[in-house]
């Protein structure tokens, strides 16, 4: 197995930089072909002429103002204030004949003076979707920059270098000739500057990458005729690092950002926070100001910081480095804490090529490994039609409508609310125009109960429903659908009301609430049974007269008497308890006889006693047994009262 080799990027060995071959991957799409030049026209030498259109002349200012006027000349404004060329009057011509539906005429009238003309807003949206619709083609795979380039030497030498050393503007194809030149010895060797912030922290160093001249190589050898050892080919000219207070501790994140996002905080903690920010600022820019001359010979300059910590060392007046400086790079790669050991790692990562020694069918095999493992491109969508998109456009509304929704809205608030005299008042003029009480609620109110009677009757709104019944027969028979009522949660007082038959739609009885309501609809059908199907359709149970209404009445006063005298027994019955219960007659216990010691034998434990007879027994016995024992104690003290 072949060593791996360490090699720099600016010392490669020079038997290897000449075979060496830019490697790409299989599936990789070939560079296109770069578009032909524009056709070169002379320009036009008298004053009256067009700049935009190719080898427009005119005789007189007036055939130069009707050519402004053209389409072939708005044409070529628009596609060339698109990046695109402008095209020939005879191209516009053969243009204009491909459109299905063109107008005729490239001279537009005095009158015609609108910017805008169907010739051009056809031809414009017609380049628009040919450029939309040149994608690449289906199974074709893209694969994506990396952050390292790869050279081949056969038979099976690969090295990789980072795209960040090239030039900005070096296209892949030169990277090459570029690595070539980078072999050249350069006098002072090359320098880069490097720097890092994060979280308080700053490291910084200008160092050399490159071999200086022979000259400069020279080395004394050494006094015991050892030879001297190789001068290293990178090195550190300057370097610092430093920390200020910037952050709080396990939270992250600038106080000015945090400033920003809530608001300045009054702490102490935030105002040393502040103050840490400033002075790190001011340090770095005052090393950037004493290493200036050392930082304008760098090749590169590699800056790893935040959005906000890179204003540091450009978005100021004054400035070293310029936000344009074509030497600014970014390090390719994740980095750690700025430290001055963290600088050399990166100083390595960077100059060090990556050596893999890998046959061609390894890498053949390596590169459809990967391009498999990339996720496929998605399908393209179709871009959908105006027709398609075009929302439905809900109609406007007359004058006429809207007074009469206004007029429904005001009606069912003042029903659903029970505002009966506001009712009446708005009945009397506006019943005719609404159409009767018993006209369908409309549609468009979102309310899906069918009449006024059942919106009152379900808001349990007694007087407004006695109102509708017995002044405006409104009609107790409408039904609403009984899945709806399912659906809406609509439950009534079960406590007298009966449930409708199966299969039927709810009424404005079933819809009824309270016990109140339900009456009303129950007088109603007694003192007028002959207006509808009160006991039928309507779902009511029965009539409720005036001699039904008093029995009733009754039979609740004397329900409620009867319970108050149950509850005047009651009260004399615990008044006569506790009186008998104040008496205390004295109860002399019998004199304890002595305990004489067992003759028998005796159990292990200690001796035998009442205990000894409920000892095996359950909890309940226990209880029965003593009650027994009370009882029998108790009848024992009458007894010798009594004498």
């Amino acid at each position: 197995m072949p060593v791996a080799h360490r090699y720099n990027v600016f010392s490669l060995p020079s038997q290897l930089v000449d075979t060496l071959t830019p490697r790409a991957l299989v599936g990789q799409q070939p560079p296109r072909e770069p578009s032909p030049p524009p056709p070169k026209v002379a320009p036009v030498s008298n004053a009256k002429g067009c700049n935009i259109c190719l080898g427009a002349a005119f005789a007189d200012v007036d055939e130069q103002r009707a050519h402004f006027r053209t389409d072939w000349h708005r044409y070529n404004v628009k596609i060339r204030l698109a990046g695109r060329n402008p095209i020939t009057e005879s191209a516009f011509a053969e243009l204009v004949g491909g459109l299905d539906d063109s107008l005729s005429g490239s001279a537009s009238s005095d009158n015609e003076t609108s910017d805008e003309s169907d010739v051009v807003n056809a031809l414009l949206s017609k380049i628009n979707h040919t450029s939309l619709s040149d994608v690449p083609e289906e199974g074709t795979f893209r694969a994506p920059l990396t952050a390292l380039t790869w050279f081949h030497s056969p038979p099976s030498t690969q090295i990789g270098v980072y795209r960040m050393l090239f030039p900005l503007d070096t296209p892949p194809s030169a990277y090459l000739s570029e690595l070539k030149e980078m072999q050249a010895i350069i006098e002072g060797g090359r320098k880069w500057a490097m720097f890092m912030v994060a979280g308080g922290h700053f490291a910084g160093a200008v160092v050399r990458v490159g071999r200086i001249d022979d000259e400069q190589d020279e080395v004394v050898q050494t006094r015991k005729g050892k030879p001297p050892k190789p001068k290293p080919e990178t090195e550190v000219l300057k370097h610092k690092t430093f920390h200020r207070y910037t952050t709080r501790r396990k939270q992250g994140g600038s106080q000015s950002i945090n400033d920003n996002a809530k608001g300045a905080a009054i702490s102490t903690g935030a105002v040393l926070r502040r103050y840490g920010e400033q002075a790190l600022r001011d340090d770095i820019r005052n090393l950037l100001q004493d290493w200036a001359e050392d930082i304008h010979e760098c090749e590169r300059i590699f800056i790893r910081a935040s959005v906000s910590n890179r204003r540091i060392f450009l978005d100021y007046e004054g400035c070293v480095i310029s936000k344009g400086d074509d030497r600014l790079r970014t390090f390719p790669f994740p980095t750690r804490r700025p430290t001055q050991a963290e600088l050399g790692r990166c100083l390595q990562e960077l100059v060090q090529v990556k050596v893999s020694h890998l046959t061609e069918e390894a890498l053949r095999a390596q590169d459809e490994a990967y391009l498999a493992s990339l996720p496929k491109p998605k399908p393209v969508p179709t871009q959908p039609t105006p027709e398609s998109i075009a929302k439905p456009k809900t109609p406007r509304l007359t004058k006429e409508e809207e007074i009469y929704r206004e007029k429904w809205s005001r009606l069912l608030d003042m029903v659903s609310k029970g505002r009966l005299e506001p009712l009446k008042g708005f009945w009397e003029r506006e019943g005719e125009d609404i159409g009767g009480v018993d006209v369908p609620i409309p549609e468009w109110t979102g309310d899906r109960r069918a009449s006024l009677l059942q919106v009152a009757a379900q808001a349990g709104h007694e007087a407004v429903v006695q109102w509708l019944l017995f002044d405006l027969h409104a009609d107790p028979t409408t039904s609403v659908s009984l899945a709806w009522t399912k659906e809406g949660g609509i439950e009534s007082d079960p406590s007298d009301a009966e449930a409708p038959p199966a299969g039927s739609g709810r009424t404005a009885y079933d819809l009824a609430r309270s016990r109140a309501v339900r009456d009303v609809f129950r007088r109603c059908a007694a003192d007028h049974p002959e207006w509808w199907d009160w006991f039928g359709v309507a779902h009511i149970p029965s009539a409720l007269s005036k001699e039904k209404e008093d029995e009733r009445d009754d039979k609740k006063k004397q329900r409620k008497r009867g319970l108050r005298e149950k509850m005047r027994e009651r009260e004399a019955r615990e008044r006569e308890r506790g009186k008998s219960s104040e008496v205390v007659v004295p109860v002399e216990e019998p004199p304890k006889a002595k305990k004489e010691p067992p003759s028998g034998a005796q159990k292990l434990g200690g001796s035998s006693g009442s205990t000894d007879g409920i000892s095996g027994l359950t909890p309940e016995m226990r209880v029965k047994v003593e009650r027994e024992r009370r009882a029998r104690a108790a009848e024992a003290r009458l007894k010798k009262l009594g004498g």
